[in-house]
């Protein structure tokens, strides 16, 4: 691989980081290619693109998003490393977890969601129960509208008198 075909992959991996937002980072060494072939097909099944490439690559590539400090993924790149780039943050960790029923790789060695890291295979249980930004958000909207609905309700079954309001507010006060 000549230096510009090595810029045209940090590019293009840049762009993939930025466009999706989520990536894992994991081990799949000495897979077979057979097996390499299968997991792609998985991810392909599941929405989630799949690379493989040199470790200094992908290091220059998270530099080049200009956003967030990954120096504690910089440690775990080493040996082989494929990258997962998925819009769901929690598709890649189901995707590996269920992998490993039939094999002991791919082995995760760092994600990044939504500005977040989590470093090695241990994050793995952690991944795959994160809460989307859109369902946290959809969380704390039900939240604040639930006291609204409530004064609302009251207002309903009270009728129109004010003696009939503060009767069902007592009530359920």
């Amino acid at each position: 691989m000549n230096k510009e075909e090595k810029h045209e992959l940090v590019l293009a991996l840049t762009e993939k980081m930025k466009e999706y937002g989520n990536f894992y980072i994991t081990d799949t060494s000495n897979l077979t290619v057979a097996k390499v072939n299968d997991i792609r097909r998985k991810c392909f099944e599941s929405d989630i693109t799949m690379q493989v490439a040199k470790n200094s690559l992908i290091k220059k590539a998270m530099e080049a998003t200009g956003g967030g400090d990954f120096s504690a993924v910089y440690d775990v790149l080493k040996g082989s490393s494929s990258i997962l780039f998925s819009k769901s943050s929690t598709a890649p960790a189901k995707l590996i977890k269920q992998l490993r029923k039939k094999g002991e790789k791919p082995i995760l060695k760092a994600a990044y969601i939504d500005a977040s890291i989590f470093i090695g295979d241990k994050q793995l249980d952690t991944l795959i129960n994160l809460k989307s930004k859109e369902q946290l958000i959809g969380e704390v909207i039900g939240l604040l509208q639930s006291p609204a609905k409530n004064v609302l309700s009251a207002l309903q079954s009270g009728g129109t008198t004010i003696a009939g309001l503060v009767k069902t507010l007592q009530e359920r006060g």
